[in-house]
């Protein structure tokens, strides 16, 4: 793929050149800058999320995460901006037709079509059901959601497998019809081919031999076969080994794909993996079995995808293969010690997956109920549910195609459904502050492009990571039950 394709991964590619560029003059010295603006950047935004919690007190809708905005109508229904740094951070460095596909997604859903369905409460479902009950309001929530999700899953999974079928078949034309990284390449000159040689010579001179990784996934196999049936009983060995059986001609798919797209799907390769062994188990422990099975299928497909970026960054700056798969080891068992501390923490001191909480975890919930819905089918949802997700799916599947028939001057400006489903369950705010991010982006290019390219990302990456670190001490002070001392409120004015 790296080497015999050349496909472009990139952001392996963009990694790679950041890197390089700090071995020149002028790489180091921008890169001083974006440290420090960076670090400014997060020290505000620390210093902000920790001025916030003092007025975040104990009651319900208290602090600025609970701001109205545009006012106590528009506050019901999610409509505020709620001075969050990471979401805010996040707008400057997504495009801005994924913030824009977002905001579009939350006026759709939270602007008309809940306040719609609101109305027939006691008609189309019971009056009298709880906030997070499915077979009511929250069900069209979720359901809708996940139908949106799916249809530009699976139009993505199909297209990028076509593409990838078709070049592999292709290969009398692969060096014509692939995309090849100019930037890195340029000119076929004699000094640039002995560059190039010299980077092959170094990235196969380290290379992992095929039966280390023969025999790693092979003890991989025999490991989850033996275990996860014990963590997880419902999911037999058999369907485990089944998992690992698929999981490496998926894998290559996603590799593929994201080679020539940087669009890793190993959630919806995941969703296969959950329908399948959810219906296969069936009531007595399908929910369990799926979602244990998903999470085998998308490790095993992520984790391809990401190791190919950085064997593309470690081939683009001349850095040995298997020390980048060494610390790839190395982080990932850095990671069983600090993920399962960092959930930890966080279960202890926060409300996670509570729709009325910080933390919604909303793809916990939509993975959870695409499991039920394998074993048990539609029959409990509410009224016209089902028809709206089918009609949510083939628009979907419809604006996807829309994008890849039109000529790009066009296809830019349509949004993404998969941006904008994630607002129908989560709700606007957040919307909100990623179109706050992309408005201060789009006034920063127009009035300086070259620093807004410069800089953007670093800003971006202070504010999310000060916001971020603010989280442990928080968490620590909600452990030890330290309260805000104020809550800050509004209501109406008394008449």
């Amino acid at each position: 793929m790296v080497l015999d394709y050349k496909l472009t991964y990139p952001s392996g590619t963009a990694t790679a050149m950041l890197i390089n560029s700090f071995h020149t003059k002028s790489g180091a010295e921008l890169a001083g800058k974006q440290v420090h603006a960076l670090g400014k950047y997060l020290s505000i935004s620390l210093i902000w999320s920790c001025f916030k919690w003092f007025f975040s007190g104990v009651g319900d809708s208290c602090g600025f995460d609970n701001f109205p905005s545009f006012g106590l109508t528009l506050f019901k229904n999610t409509f505020y901006f709620d001075f969050s740094p990471t979401y805010v951070g996040c707008g400057l460095i997504c495009p801005h037709i994924v913030n824009c596909s977002v905001l579009l997604g939350a006026i759709l859903s939270w602007g008309f079509l809940w306040p719609l369905i609101s109305q027939y409460s006691g008609v189309w479902y019971p009056a009298d059901l709880g906030s997070n009950d499915f077979k009511g309001l929250y069900g069209y929530k979720v359901f809708i959601a996940i139908a949106l999700i799916l249809g530009d899953g699976l139009y993505n999974l199909i297209k990028i497998i076509a593409v990838t079928l078709k070049e592999i078949s292709n290969k009398s034309n692969k060096q014509s019809n692939l995309p090849v990284l100019k930037e890195a390449l340029g000119d076929e000159s004699s000094e640039v081919t002995l560059e190039q040689k010299k980077r092959d010579a170094i990235f196969l001179k380290d290379r992992i031999p095929t039966w280390v990784a023969g025999a790693g996934y092979l003890g991989l196999v025999v490991i989850s076969t033996a275990t996860m049936p014990i963590i997880f009983p419902p999911l037999k060995w058999y369907l485990v080994l089944c998992s690992y059986i698929l999981a490496p001609a998926l894998a290559f798919c996603n590799s593929y794909g994201t080679g020539l797209t940087d669009w890793s799907l190993a959630s919806t390769y995941g969703k296969i993996g959950l329908f399948i062994i959810a219906s296969l188990v069936g009531s007595d422990g399908g929910v369990i079995a799926g979602l244990a099975a998903c999470g085998v299928m998308m490790s095993i497909v992520s984790t391809a995808a990401d190791l190919m970026q950085d064997f593309k960054t470690g081939y683009l700056t001349m850095s040995s293969a298997k020390s980048m798969f060494i610390s790839q080891l190395v982080g990932t068992a850095m990671g069983c010690v600090i993920a399962p501390l960092t959930f930890w923490l966080f279960w202890s001191a926060f409300d996670i997956g509570s729709p009325d909480g910080p933390y919604k975890a909303p793809y916990a919930v939509i993975f959870r109920e695409m499991a039920i819905l394998g074993i048990e089918g539609f029959s409990e949802l509410p009224k016209h549910c089902l028809a709206m997700c089918v009609g949510f799916f083939v628009a979907a599947v419809a604006i996807n195609l829309l994008r890849d028939v039109t000529p790009t001057k066009i296809s830019q400006f349509i949004p993404i459904p998969m941006a904008m489903a994630v607002p129908f369950y989560i709700g606007a705010y957040f919307a909100i502050d990623m179109f706050v991010g992309t408005v201060i982006l789009f006034v920063w290019e127009r009035v300086n492009r070259k620093d807004a390219e410069d800089y953007a990302g670093a800003v971006a990456s202070g504010l999310i990571c000060g916001d971020g670190i603010w989280t442990i001490p928080s968490a620590i002070l909600s452990i030890f039950k330290v309260n805000p001392p104020i809550c800050m409120n509004f209501g109406p004015s008394s008449r």
